[in-house]
Parts: structure tokens; C-alpha cells; sequence
């Protein structure tokens, strides 16, 4: 969707800005995949399989084929290029060939002239299955027959004669064996967090009359998905297009195709336009999950606090496909410690394969298990050594100049200690008193305490996660931006930017750039899609970071034409300029000792603290979180409105991680796929949040800023869960915190 905006409407950088598509979202007005819209077009819909783990003996169309109003029923076998997709290793079926992996897997599509046909004729399809076992446990898939027979291997992958592993990450440094006064170890276990978008998968493909497609679908990266649709639709890159939908919402959750090879498959089939929309039970096997994880750890110190050696070993269930499990598996083995200097570490992270729905990345990808892990040892080692718990992380806290386990010095601005110091000055509110509003206890609206068996806990956590893409991964984006003067006499500066906006605010960041550069009567923002050069993915925190950069390289260049020129523009004239940004370099770990082969195998890293009251119904097991405040280096805040309410989601994701959210699963089959059965934070649930931002520029960023999007999820879990600890005594060693580990114990 093009905007074209009123300069006057548009803040300079660093000042607040209301979301541009706020007015229409909230008038209901915002066009979202879902509505989508094509006179003649056909509805899509999905056979998935009915078993975790099966061999397909034989899919019987006929009766689906027969229906009135059913155009096409397509299988594998109607696949006309390479079978296989994937964002990272290229192991998952497009349509399933003999075997299904995981329960909802797609095993055969179908176009028909309206919704309720399409779905009739889902059940109209016969699939005869041999059932296999099913491998729904991590460990148990490390001792089991393979899932996958020579499954692809990635960049820095580590030779692991273990089956099902779909990578293996492990750093070495120091003496990972030297003793010290004290050690405390720990089992941690983190359950399957669902992404929870809003706006379910959707999407329309039309068929060009000449072979290609134009498909509109929400997405993450529009040009990741691109050779995966060309390879497995067997066609040359100029016939297929990738336009941005509306987004409601992804979290990662949209990195991965859902139906965009299917519903061009069928639109090139029957020559007419398809809509696909899934439903809400749909959607919970059509995107992927947070990785579920169980993580080992020891750490040992001396008797005045100072960390010697930390061990943690992460084990990792990456369900059916791996999606992107080896960037999260990466992350989740080079930052597990969190924002601590430690001279001696072993640290090992895995994933597996296993017949559970496929985990790829989530907000705060690998570093959210690690951080809760790391987090509740801290807090256990202060026990231990009967220190504060802010006094001993202090102590601890990362330096500039310091070593990280892979061997890499930190780079650039990293105030550890002063967001420690600003979250713990940071002060709950006063006990209220009984009795009181029953909405304001444990338990809300369900009215089921007076406040009797009801204590308070404060909780303390520490993160840090990095921004953009790590490892040697050539990370970069590619704006264009043209500066003239409309007929109107308006000096006009249209931006073209493959950037996706999914209501995180880049468009936003992307008006305030151009605007405060170029000092323009108005600003156009050009639709996203694939005919533009890549922006590269809205995740990791790396969108406002990356093309932002590229937009204001643009913006140089065109003052330096400009400045050439010795005149203004003149009606009728213009200046266009493309620029690619490209981040620091960085370098992988060597796959043996993960030790960084390069300089550095980070870009950056953003940090928080956060600090959270709660309050326990202990007879009940219920939670109610009451306060929560934060403190963040943000470098510099482009729209510092923006960067609140960042903060704000992100800590109602990571507490709904901490307390309510996860998708239950047996063998591989998920028992509560709906909003009403997985819990997710609404309004009541949230606490009043107190934010501290930290702006220390960093040199190496456009404008100095850095990533916000992912701290305040990564922390708020462990946060959270050491505030339920401190009000219950009990040790907690799972998340989320369910009633009956409370009322149980």
C-alpha cells in the first residue's frame, strides 16, 4: 500500500510519532490479508494429515474431485519444481510425498468456488496411513531411528553422530573445570509459546496470463520466500512477484512459508485468482513455535561473588521441520550466560528433530530459554552466597573491551552495570489493602479471593540480546529514494523499500528519516514487494537498524547531487538515488571450539534490566503481576512512542511465557489450538510499566540507535518468574508457572 504523507505530520528523528495506519486499524478500516478481495477468484484450503508420524499409503482424491464447485485438487505429485522448501535447510515437503512428520502437515491442496466447498471437500479426500512411532520427547529423539533420511546440512554445522540433531553448537573457553568457593546447578525446563498473531495466515495469488503469478501474502521477508516459490513452482524469477499484504502480527511466526507455494500452485493450475485463509486451529499448526527447551546448568563462584565458571547445556525440541533452528540454536550457545563476564564456560546448545509441531524463530529467538535458565542461577548463586541479588549481577556485569565465551571483545556501548543500577533504583508500588477490587487479586474477575492467602514478591532479571544477523551472514538492505517536485509545486521525497511493516513502525521510522534529511513538503512511502532489492527480514531487531541506514545513505547521495546541481530542483525534475547498507562485518565460530574465526561473530547487542512485583494466591497457585519496570539501553530512540510500546508487547509476551502461555501437547498433537484454550495476556493481565530509557549512542548504527523489539521479552520471563519465587519460596523450575506448581507444593 503506497502512503503519501503531509511532512508536517511527520516528526523529525528522535521525536515521538504516531503510527501511521493506527487511525485505520482502530476504525477497522486497514486492509489485512484476510480481506483480500478479487472478483472470480477461488478459495484455497489444506488436507493435513491426522497423525504425528505415519507412512501415506495412498491419497484418494476422487470423491473431493467429484464435488460441485471443487476446480482443482492438487498433491505432490503436482509439484512442478523442487519438492522441498525451507528458510534455512530445505527439508520440508511442500505437499507430503510418503510420510508426514507432524500432525497438520499438508498433504494435498484444493481450489473451489467458495470457502465452505473448499472445506467440505477437505474432508471429502481418503488419505490411508501406516502409522509409525511417534518421537515427541527431545531425548528420546537423540536415541531414535532417524526422522529424516540425510537431511541438508548448514552453514557452520558440527559433525554430531547423534541421530535427529539438526545442529550442534558447543563453546569452549578457559578451564571450563576450574573449582571455586561455591557452585549451585540447576534443571530448567521452557514450554512451546505460540507466536499468538492476531490477523491468521492469508494470502491471494493471481495468475498473470503469461505463466507468472502475483502473490499478496503477510510475511516477514518478502525475498526469503522468493526462491523458495521459484524453486518449487519451477519458474524463472521474473515470473513471480511478492507483494506485502496486511500484517496482523508475527513474532517471527511469518518467517516461514504457510501457504504461498500452495496458493500459487493453484492459481497457476486453474488460471484464476485463489484466497487462502486459515483458521484459528489452522493457524496453530500452519506456523511454527517457540522452541521448547530443557537446559543444565552449574555455575560456580568465589566466596565474594565473582563468577569462575558457568556450564549450560541446552537441549532443544525443534519439532518436525528445522525452519530456523539452526539461527536460534546459534544464539541460544553464544549468549547463554547473559551480560556477565565469565573467564571459564562450556557451553553446548542442541536441536533435534522430532514429531512435535515445527519451532523456529520467536521474539527473542534461543537467548529467552537461555535467559531464564541463566537468570534463576543467579539468583540461586546469591542465595548461595547470601548476597543481594542486584549486588551480585553487578559484579559481574559486562564491560566494553571485555571477552564474551566465543572470544570476541564487546564492541561499542554496552552500560550493563548502569541499566542494573537505574532498573534496581527503579520502585514498586505500596502494598494496597484488603479488601479491595476483586479485578486487582489473583484470580480477577473470577472473584476467588478476599486477599487471604495472598503474598507479595519483587523479582530482579538481566539480558542482553544481539541485533541483526550474527555469524558472517552477509546481513544488508537496499532502499531507493526520489526526491521531486510534484505539480503542485510540493518537494516530494517517495521512498521504495522492501522493509515489512507488521505494526512494529517502520514505516513510521522510514517517513521520519527521509523527512528529517531532506526537509521535504511530503513524504510517499512505495508498497513492499520483490520487484524492489531486499531489505532483508523484519526480525532479530534489525529493520530500523538496516534500512534505516540504507534510506539516509540515500538521502547523502541525493544532497550530494543536489549540492552538484548548485540549484534547486525545478518542476518536472528529479533525483533518484539506490543505496545498500551493510553492517559491520562479523565472522562464524570455528564448529569445534566456537571460537570466533574473525573479529566478531555479533554486530551488536542491546541490554535490560527489569525488575517485577507480583502477587500469589498460594492456596490457589494464581499470579497476578502488579507492577513491572524497566530499564533499557536503546542507543537513541527514532520514535521513542515506538520504542514504549515495544517495550510494553514485548513484556506481555514474556510474561504470558511466564504464567499462561503454552500449547499442550500428546504425541505430537496439540490439545488446546484456540485463543480459548491457549492463553495469551489481555488488558487485565498487564501490569502499569515504569520505563527507564538509556540513550548512549552507539557509532557503528545510523543515528546511533540499536535494536528495542527483543530485550523486553527475553527478560520479562525470568523477571517474572523470580518475583514468583520470591513470594512462594518455592524454586520453580519450569515456565510458564502453572496453579497446581504453587498449590501442589
Amino acid at each position: 500500500m503506497t502512503r503519501e504523507l503531509a511532512a508536517a505530520s511527520i516528526p523529525r528523528v528522535g521525536s515521538r510519532s504516531h503510527k501511521i495506519d493506527a487511525a485505520e486499524k482502530v476504525a477497522g478500516q486497514f486492509t489485512f490479508a484476510s480481506d483480500l478481495d478479487m472478483p472470480g477468484m477461488l478459495f484455497g484450503a489444506t488436507v493435513r494429515s491426522e497423525h504425528a508420524h505415519a507412512r501415506i499409503l495412498s491419497v484418494d482424491t476422487a470423491q473431493a474431485r467429484a464435488m460441485p464447485g471443487v476446480v482443482a485438487v492438487l498433491t505432490a505429485a503436482d509439484v512442478p519444481g523442487q519438492p522441498n522448501c525451507g528458510i534455512e535447510l530445505r527439508d520440508q515437503p511442500v505437499l507430503a510425498v510418503d510420510r508426514v512428520r507432524f500432525r497438520g502437515e499438508p498433504i494435498a491442496v484444493i481450489a473451489a468456488v467458495d470457502q465452505a466447498t473448499a472445506r467440505r471437500a477437505v474432508r471429502a479426500v481418503r488419505v490411508s496411513y501406516e502409522p509409525l512411532p511417534t518421537i515427541d520427547d527431545p531425548e528420546q529423539a537423540l536415541t531414535s531411528e532417524p526422522l529424516h533420511d540425510n537431511p541438508p546440512k548448514g552453514a557452520g554445522w558440527c559433525d554430531d553422530p547423534r541421530p535427529n540433531v539438526v545442529r550442534t553448537v558447543v563453546v569452549r573457553h578457559g578451564d571450563p573445570d576450574t573449582t571455586a568457593d561455591v557452585t549451585v546447578t540447576g534443571v530448567y525446563e521452557v514450554g512451546r509459546q505460540d507466536p499468538a498473531f492476531l490477523g491468521p495466515e492469508a494470502g491471494l495469488a493471481v495468475p498473470d496470463g503469461t505463466g507468472g503469478v502475483d502473490i499478496y501474502v503477510p510475511t516477514q521477508w518478502l525475498h526469503q520466500d522468493l526462491p523458495q516459490v521459484i524453486d518449487c513452482l519451477g519458474l524463472p524469477e521474473d515470473k513471480v512477484r511478492i507483494h506485502l499484504a496486511g500484517v496482523g502480527g508475527a513474532f517471527g511466526g511469518r518467517e516461514d512459508l504457510s501457504g504461498q507455494i500452495h496458493v500459487a500452485m493453484l492459481a497457476l493450475h486453474t488460471g484464476r485468482p485463489v484466497k487462502f485463509m486459515y483458521l484459528r486451529d489452522e493457524s496453530f499448526v500452519g506456523h511454527v513455535h517457540r522452541h521448547p527447551a530443557k537446559i543444565w546448568a552449574e555455575h560456580r563462584a568465589n566466596r565474594d561473588g565473582t563468577l569462575v565458571s558457568v556450564r549450560m547445556r541446552l537441549l532443544l525440541d525443534g519439532g518436525a521441520y528445522a525452519s530456523g533452528s539452526p539461527a536460534v540454536t546459534f544464539n541460544a550457545a553464544t549468549m547463554p550466560i547473559g551480560p556477565y563476564r565469565v573467564p571459564n564456560a562450556l557451553l553446548e546448545a542442541t536441536t533435534v528433530y522430532t514429531n512435535n509441531p515445527p519451532a523456529g524463530a520467536m521474539r527473542g529467538f534461543g537467548v529467552v530459554q537461555s535467559c531464564y535458565a541463566a537468570e534463576s542461577q543467579m539468583d540461586a548463586l546469591a542465595s548461595e552466597l547470601d548476597m543481594d541479588p542486584v549486588e551480585l549481577r553487578l559484579r559481574n556485569a559486562l564491560q566494553p573491551g571485555d571477552l564474551l565465551p566465543t572470544g570476541e571483545q564487546v564492541f561499542g556501548p554496552l552500560p550493563v552495570s548502569e541499566i542494573i543500577r537505574r532498573c534496581a533504583a527503579l520502585e514498586p508500588p505500596a502494598a494496597e489493602s484488603f479488601p479491595r477490587n476483586p479485578i486487582r487479586l489473583p484470580g480477577g474477575s473470577g472473584n476467588t479471593t478476599g486477599g487471604e492467602g495472598v503474598r507479595r514478591g519483587v523479582g530482579f532479571a538481566v539480558t542482553f540480546k544481539n541485533c541483526c544477523y550474527s555469524g558472517g551472514y552477509d546481513d544488508h538492505s537496499t532502499a531507493r529514494v526520489r526526491l521531486a517536485v510534484a505539480e503542485d509545486g510540493a518537494l516530494t521525497a517517495e521512498v521504495h523499500s522492501a522493509a515489512v511493516e507488521f505494526g512494529q513502525g517502520i514505516t513510521n521510522v522510514l517517513a521520519q528519516v527521509v523527512n528529517t534529511e531532506l526537509d521535504v513538503d511530503r513524504v510517499v512511502i512505495g508498497p513492499a514487494s520483490t520487484k524492489l532489492k531486499s531489505s532483508g527480514s523484519t526480525s532479530a531487531s534489525r529493520q530500523t537498524w538496516m534500512s534505516t541506514g540504507a534510506v539516509r545513505m540515500c538521502c547523502d547521495a541525493v544532497r550530494k547531487e543536489l549540492a552538484e546541481r548548485g540549484k534547486p530542483l525545478a518542476p518536472g525534475e528529479s533525483i533518484e538515488v539506490e543505496e545498500t547498507y551493510h553492517h559491520a562485518r562479523t565472522s562464524p565460530l570455528d564448529p569445534v571450539t566456537g571460537q570466533v574465526l574473525g573479529e566478531r561473530s555479533h554486530v551488536g547487542f542491546a541490554c535490560a534490566a527489569m525488575k517485577v512485583l507480583v502477587e500469589v494466591d498460594v492456596e490457589l497457585g494464581l499470579i497476578r503481576v502488579a507492577w513491572a519496570g524497566i530499564a533499557q539501553d536503546i542507543g537513541h530512540a527514532i520514535n521513542p512512542l515506538a520504542v514504549e510500546g515495544q517495550i510494553e508487547g514485548g513484556i506481555a509476551q514474556g510474561l504470558g511465557l511466564a504464567v499462561m502461555e503454552e500449547i499442550v501437547t500428546d504425541g505430537g498433537i496439540i490439545k488446546n489450538a484456540s485463543f480459548t484454550d491457549y492463553l495469551i495476556p489481555t488488558m487485565l493481565d498487564m501490569p502499569p510499566v515504569e520505563i527507564d530509557l538509556l540513550e548512549i549512542p552507539n557509532p557503528e548504527a545510523p543515528y546511533g540507535l540499536k535494536g528495542v523489539g527483543e530485550p523486553p521479552t527475553v527478560v520479562a520471563t525470568a523477571a517474572v518468574a523470580s518475583a514468583v519465587r520470591a513470594a512462594t519460596g518455592l524454586a520453580l523450575p519450569r515456565v510458564p508457572i502453572r496453579p497446581q506448581d504453587i498449590a501442589l507444593a
